[in-house]
């Protein structure tokens, strides 16, 4: 059962299909391509978007990292700043606490000298006191000349005794 071309159901379907397409295509072919072009600009709208806002968002990072870069540079400095002042700090408490020790030292220095100067002056009233003694005891028996100088010589010796004791 041969059938011929024309008699063909397939032929016909074919042959519609194209006169379809000769008669309505170019009706159809304008808006289905202005479909297609709408389309079309709306990716690359949405693609120059994208860019845009990837640019933006790299140079948002870029100026991220540039700040954290400055803040972690100005925390260094502030860090060794601290340390230069906390190292100044020490080297001045040490300078006070060593002009404080030799104040202390001075003030102690200062009393053992009013010390001894009070000694020297109680040894001084002592030995003046000896002398009077000596003097009124000479006075007082009337000696002669020769046992008045042994009773003196006696007395200048006896001076270094008594100013130990005193």
């Amino acid at each position: 059962m041969e059938t011929s071309f024309w008699s063909d159901s397939k032929t016909w379907v074919a042959i519609s299909f194209f006169v379809f397409f000769i008669v309505f295509g170019k009706k159809l072919w304008k808006p289905l391509a202005a479909l297609l072009d709408s389309r079309a600009d709306l990716v690359r709208a949405e693609l120059e978007e994208a860019a845009r806002l990837r640019r933006e968002a790299e140079n948002m990072l870029r100026d991220a990292q540039l700040q954290r870069d400055r803040a972690v540079e100005d925390a260094q400095r502030l860090v060794a700043g601290a340390q230069a002042e906390a190292e100044r700090l020490a080297v001045a408490a040490a300078q006070d606490a060593e002009t404080a020790t030799r104040r202390r030292e001075q003030m102690a220095l200062d009393r053992i000298a009013a010390a001894e100067k009070a000694a020297v002056d109680q040894v001084r009233l002592t030995a003046a006191d000896l002398a009077t003694t000596a003097a009124r005891e000479v006075i007082a028996e009337g000696l002669s000349p020769g046992a008045d100088a042994t009773l003196i010589d006696t007395a200048i010796r006896q001076l270094p005794a008594a100013l130990r004791a005193a």
